[in-house]
């Protein structure tokens, strides 16, 4: 009998008492109306009932999504053999129709009573996970507790979703921390939402509640392909014109000064479309999602309101893996650069920023989606690199007037060029002359004439014509081969 319709009305009391809502109410609010079909757990074995799972599919804005969902209120929503069994079904079903889907989490873990097939059930749908990865897209909403072994299924998956007050996702519960190190965390501070969202990075979006969480998940599947194999759609009809004179407003008059990037991409993205990934992590380069002439894209950007949009070890590990999934899905990337440099601290060179930055590399230059590249203001050194560069094969990359392409801020190249020679003089003359190499230095090197003279960049272009040059690009390089220059079976990204 189909569980949906015949639910015990206590259970959802149960759940109400706990400030979150029941399965049943969880699957009205994500699907379409009266457009989810439940799977009967039945079907595999009719020895055996309901396991506390639900299955089946239904439409987001007419995309059909398949779906699994634990039920907290049965065996507290614990990973059993069968239970497992039920969501690598439906996982398996998904790949097979080339079609997302999306779990809810909200379960103890392993159910302890069944011992090793509790373990191997859930080893089993870490393999189906994986199977599924760069083909369809995945997609976890941690509504309850998700603990132990069983994060790693939701950790497998592209985007996590977490619910303020209601997420928690942890392999070593507070308590047992608390007792080996001798600490007090509460559970919430060792794995809530917000320390999920904004510290471990493993949260890719947050919600103030439930519902709000619903909603950005359902926006999320209208923006996504859903499957690597589509084929890209381009509706010229779809396009229009902006008006985006007033775009250079937004940078401030001195080149050194913050500002806030989101405004400009959007401005240049369609209306209202941008969605930013990692919103609340590495807040020093942004990631997204959004539209341009309705063609679904992806938004790496420097962000200079934090750490002046250098590059750490956790914007590296950001922009990776979100340039991974874009080329997974044949999602053309789009990006900004507004950087001059690395966060420099030995804590960063201690804990691997050359292996996370290495990282980045990797995933641009090994992309074969479309990429562009737009340098707004500066981009030095490494970064340059970084940003997906036309020497990493970017289709297209392009400056603005008056950006920066060189190897280091002025002060401290002359600082190394001009050595000798200051270390020789004193006083007013060697004040004269290090501002003498300071202006003839940005004179010479702090533009990007040289780079578009020898083709190291491709053009510069108007700030208000952004959008239509970019999308133009979008067009022209609409059926490039998805194809690596050499066949191998994968290359080896640091780690």
């Amino acid at each position: 009998m189909n569980y949906l319709h015949n639910i015990n009305p206590y259970s959802i009391f149960k759940q109400h008492g706990r400030d979150k809502l029941h399965i049943i109410e969880r699957v009205r609010l994500l699907f379409d109306k009266d457009s989810f079909v439940e799977y009967y757990p039945q079907e595999d074995n009719k020895d055996m009932g309901y396991d506390g799972v639900i299955t089946g599919f239904g439409t987001i804005y007419r995309q059909k999504v398949y779906f699994y969902g634990q039920d907290f209120t049965c065996m507290g929503g614990t990973f059993g053999y069968q239970h497992s069994h039920q969501i690598i079904a439906i996982i398996k079903e998904a790949i097979a129709n080339k079609c997302p889907v999306i779990g809810i989490y909200d379960g103890g873990g392993a159910r302890i009573q069944e011992g090793a097939a509790s373990v191997a059930g859930c080893g089993e749908l870490f393999a189906i996970n994986t199977l599924a990865s760069g083909y369809i897209p995945q997609i976890s909403i941690i509504a309850g507790t998700c603990a132990g072994g069983a994060v790693y299924s939701p950790g497998l998956t592209d985007f996590v979703f977490t619910i303020d007050g209601i997420s928690n996702m942890f392999v070593t519960g507070a308590k047992v921390i608390n007792e080996v190190q001798g600490t007090d965390y509460l559970i919430d501070e060792l794995g809530g939402a917000r320390i999920h969202s904004e510290k471990s990075g493993v949260a890719h979006f947050y919600a103030e509640d439930e519902f709000s969480c619903y909603e950005q998940v359902r926006k999320l599947i209208d923006m996504l392909p859903p499957c690597y194999r589509e084929e890209r759609t381009y509706r010229i009809d779809r396009y229009r014109e902006k008006d985006i004179s007033d775009i250079c407003d937004i940078l401030p008059r001195d080149n050194w000064d913050e500002y806030d990037v989101i405004p400009l991409i959007e401005q240049i993205l369609d209306d209202d479309s941008f969605m930013e990934v990692h919103k609340n992590f590495a807040k020093n380069i942004v990631t997204g999602f959004g539209l341009l002439g309705g063609i679904t894209v992806g938004i790496v950007s420097s962000q200079t309101l934090y750490e002046g949009g250098s590059i750490d070890i956790d914007a590296a590990d950001k922009a990776t893996r979100f340039v991974e999934y874009c080329d997974s899905f044949n999602i053309p990337i789009i990006t900004f650069v507004d950087s001059t440099g690395f966060v420099m601290t030995a804590e960063q060179e201690h804990n691997g920023l050359i292996r996370h930055g290495a990282k980045m590399i990797h995933a641009y230059a090994n992309a074969t989606t479309i990429r562009l590249t737009v340098v707004l203001r500066k981009a030095y050194g490494g970064p340059y690199i970084l940003y997906g560069c036309k020497q990493l094969g970017a289709d297209r990359h392009y400056v603005w007037p008056n950006a920066e392409i060189a190897v280091m801020k002025a002060e401290g190249a002359v600082a190394v060029i001009s050595h000798n020679q200051l270390a020789k003089l004193e006083g007013r003359e060697k004040k004269d002359f290090l501002e003498e190499q300071l202006t003839s230095y940005k004179v010479k090197y702090m533009n990007s004439k040289m780079a578009l003279e020898r083709k190291f960049v491709d053009e510069e272009i108007s700030p208000e014509h952004t959008r239509r040059v970019l999308y133009r690009d979008l067009l022209k390089f609409a059926k490039k081969p998805y194809v690596m220059s050499i066949n191998k079976k994968h290359s080896n990204m640091p780690v």
